[in-house]
């Protein structure tokens, strides 16, 4: 793929929120991941929360964030595989406008590389609600760097090509860094 040169590089505002019974945000290290990623390239981090995985309280944070002028970026990390505590996919799901197939079938297919046929157990998925973009990741922090380094680096920068999410964002203010801890 290939990045524009004469393009210019957009920053995006992004909010990052962990899914998990046991981690807090001195453990979470793959909410930390992806909050710094996405600030050492360039994007401003807006929110980033932790919640127990609760479908309910998931959707309310994601909800909120659709709805918020500010954040054009959801990232989630936890509660996407099969067990019964899992139910991040359930929260979110319902709350996109349209479902983009392809991020989790991308995820899986770079996955089965660390983790060969585990893959199968994930339900990373991504979508766009109110132009925001919403991705599902699982909680490992190897999972993690493998959506940051292999879907969301390039699509989310504008200069990507042929083609990156940027472009179907709604326009973001700049704020303020909002953290709950």
């Amino acid at each position: 793929m290939s990045v524009k040169m004469d393009a210019v590089f957009v920053p995006i505002n992004i909010a990052v929120l962990t899914v998990s019974d046991t981690r807090t945000f001195a453990t979470d290290t793959s909410g930390e991941l992806l909050a710094t990623r996405a600030v050492e390239m360039g994007h401003r981090l807006v929110a980033r929360e932790l919640l127990k995985d609760d479908v309910y309280k998931i959707r309310a944070q994601v909800a909120t964030w659709i709805a918020d002028d500010q954040v054009q970026v959801v990232l989630v990390t936890g509660g996407t595989g099969f067990t019964a505590r899992d139910s991040t996919p359930e929260a979110v799901a319902c709350l996109l406008d349209k479902h983009i197939d392809g991020f989790g079938e991308l995820f899986r297919a770079l996955s089965i590389l660390d983790i060969g046929t585990s893959t199968v157990q994930t339900r990373a998925l991504a979508g766009l609600a109110n132009g925001t973009l919403v991705c599902c990741l699982p909680g490992s922090t190897g999972a993690c760097r493998t959506a940051w380094e292999g879907i969301l680096a390039e699509q989310l920068d504008a200069r990507h090509r042929p083609c990156n999410f940027v472009a179907h964002l709604k326009p973001g203010n700049l704020c303020g860094s909002r953290q709950g801890q």
